[in-house]
């Protein structure tokens, strides 16, 4: 599956318990996500928490970004079970 947000393409990696609101992303997605090569979302309290990651080949890659650690921040900062995405940032245009 696909989703293009401000005119991104993004492919769905992952949508744990359709945590998948298309509509709201295009609202909270912003700017500030385009330097990311990854965006994990994640619900708690009925909202939606954002965070972006990166793969090393990245020119913005840090560290605590690196996309090989999305495991261990689900598991240390999300609740347990919670129901979470993945969308991978295919094509700018």
């Amino acid at each position: 599956m696909k989703i293009v947000i401000n005119d991104i393409t993004y492919e769905v990696v992952k949508n744990e318990k359709d945590a998948i609101d298309e509509e709201l992303l295009k609202e909270k997605i912003t700017d500030y996500f385009d330097s990311f090569d990854y965006i994990f979302g994640d619900w708690a309290y009925g909202k939606v928490r954002l965070k972006g990651f990166n793969d090393k080949k990245n020119k913005g890659y840090k560290l605590i970004n690196d996309y090989r650690n999305i495991d261990k921040y689900l598991k240390d900062n999300c609740a347990y079970g919670c129901r979470y995405f993945i969308l991978k940032k295919i094509e700018k245009k």
